[in-house]
């Protein structure tokens, strides 16, 4: 009966060390030095709608030390599903303890990490869920109108400039959990779908992913789609002028990518995505020409020398619906 049981905890151990460190968020990861800094890259076009943004991060392997998973869009599992990353925090013992990322219907606290592309240390300033439907902030994410329909326009005034890629300690992001994300960590929420696990996996095995190889520099930075095959045929998507901007709030220009500065119509960054009122969509023949939610102030559109016809409007859908009976509430230190 004894030999049994030591079995079975034998073959357990031999699973959790097959996979990356980090690949779920209940596996227990614990470094005794900090990650390198977020690389600035440039974030590739959305593939259409209703794929999120998942910021890239540094792993841990046993292995090889730190490597970088590249930034990815990936299917939202569920209507109403955000995205919470997960950070390394600075913890008793001097060591770097990792809290996995999850889907829920909130965000949650990532550290206070800035890692860019909307995820500025609280909140996401990247979208909404809007009837079933996710609506993109255009001046934040790199969007081509003809694969996304559902867009709009908000600045965002950006406070934190870090790069640092962890909570805590030495030299790390000073910031607590709100109550608001205190709660939505609690929530029920499910870890990172099959298609990240295997994007993760993909950089595991990618020596010039690895920090001591790359000198924080990785080869592939982001890539349009998550899974071993989008990994491989990933461009490096290098830092620009307008990634740079985007991506962590430095001054610059360009297209897909307006200023950050502050402006009138800004809103402050929440810690909790909320419901927001239903969306008036207008065609998209014209990259210029979005769609806009009635609760923010409109954008000015250029004039047209012809009418255009109207789209027959999609009929409104369930506002968010809860995860899927599957996921269960975790517990992240």
């Amino acid at each position: 009966m004894r030999g049994s049981r030591f079995l079975r905890y034998l073959l357990l151990l031999v699973a959790l060390v097959a996979v990356p460190a980090t690949s779920f968020a209940g596996v227990f990861v614990s470094v005794n030095f900090a990650p390198p800094e977020m690389p600035i890259y440039e974030q590739p076009l959305c593939p259409g709608d209703g794929y999120m943004w998942t910021p890239g991060y540094w792993a841990y392997s046993p292995d090889g030390g730190y490597y970088w998973v590249p930034g990815t869009w990936v299917l939202a599992p569920y209507t109403g599903a955000l995205w919470t990353p997960g950070y390394w925090g600075y913890g008793d013992g001097g060591l770097y303890m990792w809290h996995g990322g999850y889907w829920g219907l909130h965000i949650g606290f990532y550290g206070g990490v800035n890692y860019g592309y909307g995820y500025f240390g609280r909140g996401y300033e990247g979208g909404y869920w809007n009837h079933g439907a996710f609506t993109y902030n255009r001046s934040i994410n790199h969007i081509d109108v003809n694969r996304v329909h559902n867009v709009y326009e908000h600045n965002v005034n950006i406070e934190n400039h870090s790069r640092v890629a962890f909570n805590g300690g030495n030299g790390g992001v000073r910031a607590e959990a709100s109550p608001q994300e205190r709660i939505a960590e609690h929530e029920q929420h499910i870890n990172s779908v099959p298609m990240q696990q295997q994007h993760e996996h993909a950089a595991a095995s990618n020596r010039a992913q690895f920090a001591n190889v790359n000198h924080g520099q990785p080869a592939v930075a982001a890539t349009d789609h998550a899974g071993r095959q989008g990994f491989q045929q990933a461009l490096a998507h290098p830092a620009n002028p307008q990634a740079i901007q985007a991506a962590h709030g430095a001054p610059a220009a360009g297209r897909g990518f307006q200023s950050n500065q502050p402006q009138s119509n800004s809103r402050p960054s929440t810690g909790v995505q909320q419901a927001r009122p239903q969306q008036q969509t207008q065609p998209q023949a014209r990259p210029q020409q979005q769609a806009q939610p009635q609760a923010r102030p409109q954008p000015q559109q250029q004039a047209r020398p012809q009418q255009q016809q109207a789209r027959p409007q999609a009929q409104p859908q369930s506002q968010s619906r809860p995860a899927p009976q599957g996921g269960g509430d975790e517990h992240h230190r």
